[in-house]
């Protein structure tokens, strides 16, 4: 790692970070972001510089100085979080609400160290095409750039992702084959009764009441209707309903999410999750209005890619410092559209002992900007090697 390493200063990546940290902004509105990001891709050299991909995406190509080859992508997320950051850095953000709390900021800063190297040595066949995305966190970014044309424009066939994850210790990667990250659905859903004096139940319909049978018979989902040994997830997360002590409401509003690692538990629990709402309302007199919707897919590292991604990082940090076959996390990434529009695979890299994601004290650990950066460039110089 050591000769990728000296072919850039990692203090200028470190600056780097702490810059898009400080100016955090959301969803597709990273337009400064995407500036500054294109501005060091042209500085670099790249062979070109194209902005406004889905929306506010940026994509530099860099080609190889070694012969023909395939393109092979690069992609790094780059909103930030409606968080108001408490992590007490001197780099904490300047935008009151609004904080890095995913570590976006240090997924750019690595991507940048391996594009200024990469245009640098060109040590490869093909090209590779440098990704930076809006709107992750919630956004669909991802399918945005791709249905601007980012695979078949830029002709790439392979695609590769990076995600810092605390507790994981500094200079350790974690990967697996298949499912890594969850599905993630919501769903409304409205349970519709008839108001009334809350000391006089029997004249009204008790929303209420329906509503907190559907709490508990959608955990019967998971627990009585799913095999235990395969991963789903139904939490309700919010609950609305009535103004005061003493009225019924005419209607009482569930929400949450549905978290599967398999697309055909994925249609199950949709479907179950209507049908069992619908019944238990009848059963009370009440009447439901379901809202479901679709969110990101299961996030499916490919095989063959995947295998490159271990053995990279091995060469790197040492087997040791790479678990092959990690858990699955529950939690969604938006780079699960790119794995099912090319092959590819994602790789966590340990961010050490920090809060965890989405905390307001979370903080990127610049202590990983050479593995990452080393990871990338790597990852490149062995797909694409002669």
């Amino acid at each position: 790692m050591s000769i990728v390493l000296n072919s850039y200063m990692q203090s200028d990546v470190v600056e780097w970070r702490r810059h898009l940290h400080q100016h955090p902004e959301l969803l597709y509105d990273v337009h400064k972001t995407a500036s500054f990001l294109a501005e060091k891709l042209v500085a670099f050299g790249c062979d070109t510089v194209d902005t406004g991909i889905g929306q506010s995406g940026v994509v530099g190509i860099i080609k190889g100085r070694l012969g023909a080859g395939p393109v092979i992508g690069l992609r790094s997320d780059m909103d930030a979080l409606p968080i108001l950051e408490n992590s007490g850095k001197p780099w904490t953000s300047k935008v009151s609400g609004r904080a890095h709390s995913c570590g976006h900021d240090g997924h750019m800063a690595m991507l940048l160290g391996a594009a200024r190297c990469l245009a640098k040595t060109r040590n490869f066949r093909g090209a590779v095409a440098i990704i930076f995305q809006p709107a992750e966190e919630g956004g669909g970014g991802a399918l945005a750039m791709i249905n601007d044309g980012l695979m078949d424009r830029f002709k790439i066939e392979h695609i590769f992702g990076m995600h810092n994850e605390p507790h994981i210790p500094i200079g350790q990667f974690a990967i697996k084959k298949g499912a890594m990250l969850a599905s993630a659905d919501t769903f409304e859903i409205t349970v519709n009764g008839r108001g009334g004096h809350a000391g006089q139940p029997h004249l009204s319909v008790d929303p209420v009441i329906a509503a907190a049978h559907i709490v508990i018979g959608l955990q019967s989902i998971v627990s009585r209707e799913t095999d235990p040994l395969q991963a789903v997830v139904i939490t309700v997360a919010s609950i609305h309903g009535g103004d005061t002590h003493n009225v019924i409401p005419n209607a009482v509003t569930l929400s949450g999410t549905v978290r599967t690692l398999r697309s055909d538990l994925r249609d199950f629990a949709e479907r179950r999750v209507r049908d069992l709402a619908s019944s238990v309302a009848a059963a009370h007199g009440a009447t439901v209005e379901i809202s479901h919707n679709r969110g990101y897919p299961v996030t499916f590292n490919h095989d063959v890619q995947t295998d490159l991604a271990a053995a990279v990082a091995q060469s790197i940090v040492g087997s040791q410092g790479v678990n092959s076959d990690v858990h699955p996390r529950m939690a969604a990434e938006d780079f699960s559209f790119m794995l099912e529009a090319r092959p590819g695979s994602m790789i966590i890299i340990g961010n050490g002992e920090t809060p965890g994601l989405h905390n307001p004290a979370y903080d990127f650990n610049d202590d990983a900007i050479p593995f990452g950066v080393g990871y990338w460039v790597t990852l490149i110089q062995t797909a694409l090697a002669v």
